[in-house]
């Protein structure tokens, strides 16, 4: 049982690997664009909001064509295509200029990112069963999130003191790297049968089921993927605009952003599959989702207090704990009731929700943040959890009801 397994296991970390190298220049920009925008040409703020969104809205209309290219490919071409598509848009930030050529390739960046998370999804649904299905969601929300920990962390100092060309460049190599491993590596086709499937008849999403679970995981999606995420460097800057002295040691908006940013990354690969094999026990994963919802609520709704810089500090850091248990919870719920609707087509419709939510994010919070200040935002999130938590834990869904 245990090496059979460690067998499934094996095509869900290769490509949570892949995903971690390609994402290396994309988290990158979430922490230097807000502050280095003018050294990469643009002029104006809400420039760096379309173009941390614009990868996300492409995906929203790419979904059904990539998982209609899934059926006629198997998921290793497809994953591989897509790393390839990320080094190019990786080494092209080291020296494009101006808004157009920057919107360009960060259109061909969601065309990767859509390949590559469908390709997970369906491997996940293909190897998992409802006792591992959180732990297998865990272990890949928490291992491709290593890309965004080094993207972030080392991205946020390179750049403070070499800039973003040198840094991207470094980058582009790093993930190119990646490429000839993944494809020694990674089973020439899936060795598990597909689940069947069938159309997805638009009368699905009355059920409540269906309902929910997209409403929950798009608005995570836009407040962690998208504008905590997008927001955070601005956001501190904001609170203090000149360097700031932490436990002693004095730095940046943009290195401060990046430290938080990368702490999460750096728990998520053990405590995302964690929470998810907790959620895979008697808990229950709508116990778990709607108690941290409340805790997100309450955090979010604390930002703007008069804190001390290092409590206000730790409040950032219990946000980004919810972060890591919300994605991986509202992740394993989507694959329990894809089980029971058409599998492969419910989860195409779920990856839109989610690059919905998570294209808004940047939008919504620099749009709100021009017209209402910068934390206006934040206590509309705080609302809107607060109402999701109250949902879940009064009106939970019944996962076995079709």
């Amino acid at each position: 049982m245990t090496n059979q397994t460690d067998l499934k296991k094996k095509p869900v970390i290769v490509i949570s690997l892949l995903t971690a190298a390609c994402l290396l220049g994309d988290s990158m920009l979430y922490i230097v664009l807000p502050i280095h925008w003018q050294d990469v040409g643009l002029t104006s703020l809400w420039e760096v909001g379309i173009l941390l969104s614009v990868n996300r809205l492409v995906r929203i209309p790419l979904n059904p064509l990539v998982s209609w290219l899934y059926e006629k490919m198997s998921n290793r071409n497809g994953i591989i295509f897509a790393g390839i598509l990320a080094t190019c848009t990786t080494f092209s930030y080291a020296f494009i200029k101006g808004f157009v050529l920057w919107f360009i390739v960060r259109c061909i960046w969601g065309i990767a990112w859509t390949f590559l998370r469908l390709g997970a999804y369906f491997t996940i649904l293909d190897v998992s069963d409802e006792n591992n299905r959180g732990h297998f969601m865990g272990m890949y929300n928490g291992l491709y999130r290593l890309g965004s920990l080094v993207g972030m962390l080392t991205g946020g100092f390179l750049a403070d003191r070499y800039g973003i060309s040198l840094t991207a460049t470094l980058f582009g190599a790093v993930t190119i790297l990646a490429i000839p491993f993944t494809f020694q590596l990674l089973p020439r086709s899936n060795r598990y049968t597909p689940l069947a499937n069938k159309p997805f008849e638009i009368s699905t999403l009355a059920n409540s089921n269906v309902l929910w679970t997209l409403i929950t995981g798009l608005f995570i999606a836009m407040v962690y993927q998208g504008t905590f995420t997008a927001t955070l460097s601005y956001l501190i800057q904001v609170r203090n605009s000149s360097p700031l002295l932490i436990f002693g040691a004095t730095v940046g908006a943009a290195s401060l952003a990046g430290i938080l940013q990368a702490l999460r990354w750096s728990w998520e690969p053990w405590l995302a599959p964690w929470f998810g094999k907790i959620s895979d026990g008697k808990f229950g994963r709508q116990i778990i989702l709607a108690t941290t919802l409340t805790v997100a609520a309450i955090s979010f709704s604390l930002i703007s207090s008069a804190l001390p810089l290092e409590l206000w500090v730790l409040l950032i850091m219990v946000i980004l704990l919810t972060a890591t248990v919300l994605t991986t919870v509202i992740d394993a719920i989507a694959c329990d009731v894809a089980f029971r609707s058409p599998p492969r087509t419910f989860m195409t419709v779920y990856s839109c929700a989610i690059d919905i939510g998570a294209a808004l994010g940047p939008l919504v919070g620099y749009t709100l943040n021009d017209m209402s200040g910068p934390y206006a935002i934040y206590w509309g999130i705080a609302g809107v959890l607060a109402i999701l938590a109250i949902k879940w834990l009064v009106w939970p869904i019944d996962i076995y009801r079709k």
